[in-house]
């Protein structure tokens, strides 16, 4: 059985399912998929997100405002505790930072970066943390803002085994998404084999970013099989052993409510 660590269920295209958001989830639970975390990505929609999900005991949820987001609601530290404080919010982010499509002064972004470090360190809750060309500055500003007290997982990485390593070492998780199924991707599938296996996620980032033989097409939850598929492969495992291996790691880093037996 997988757990799907982050997919963004109220952008995921059911036209496929005529409109049914149900019919999307019960395919996702009859190819594997026992739990979901819907990530949030700004405050505007964030009420919205959660109710979109709020009946379903196998979707968790987060709260953040992503670094691309411009033009909302900027994310204070104080408002993001106040609503991380709910039960349901079992990480804060997604956050980080990404220089790939802005340029200039980039001030704000590591301001909010900076603004969930603190919240989520407030909360004792697990960062998700995305970083896209600005692998020097992210880990730089985890560091000096004690992202480690908070820990958690850097989410649809791409990013060099050095930059691995170094989250790796203030304790964050690594998640690889359907990006690491890619023909160009032989650099990034290295990566996925060094990463210790009890540190080790897998992800969609639903409705972006299918996996092979989906690419090009949007992307849901049920083909998370195939991103653990290809790193049982890479590792020499089934895919039932590696299934088990992250699915365990899930629930060890968010602590969100474990499936009934």
């Amino acid at each position: 059985m997988f757990v799907d660590s982050h997919c963004h269920l109220d952008r995921v295209d059911l036209t496929p399912y005529q409109g049914d958001f149900d019919a999307m989830l019960m395919q996702a639970r009859e190819e594997g998929v026992q739990h979901m975390l819907c990530v949030c990505i700004d405050l505007e929609h964030y009420e919205a997100m959660c109710q979109r999900v709020s009946d379903y005991p196998d979707i968790s949820v987060s709260l953040g405002v992503h670094p691309n987001e411009q033009g909302g609601q900027e994310p204070s530290v104080d408002e993001l505790v106040r609503l991380g404080a709910d039960p349901a919010v079992v990480a804060i982010g997604e956050t980080g930072l990404d220089y790939h499509y802005n340029d200039g002064d980039l001030g704000w972004q590591r301001q909010r970066f900076e603004a969930h470090i603190e919240a989520a360190r407030r909360l004792a809750k697990p960062l998700i943390i995305h970083t896209r060309d600005a692998r020097e500055d992210t880990i730089a500003l985890m560091r000096a803002a004690g992202a480690e007290q908070a820990g958690g997982v850097m989410h649809c990485f791409t990013e060099t085994w050095d930059m691995a390593k170094q989250a790796l070492d203030l304790g964050f998780y690594i998640s690889f998404s359907g990006i690491l199924t890619f023909k160009n991707a032989d650099a990034l599938r290295e990566v996925a084999q060094s990463v210790p296996l009890e540190r080790l996620l897998i992800e969609t980032d639903s409705p972006y970013l299918a996996p092979v033989p989906y690419r090009g097409k949007k992307n849901e939850p049920r083909f998370v099989s195939h991103v653990a598929t290809r790193i049982a492969t890479l590792r020499g495992l089934s895919v039932e052993t590696l299934a088990e291996i992250t699915t365990e790691n899930f629930f060890r880093l968010f602590r969100a409510a474990r499936p009934a037996e």
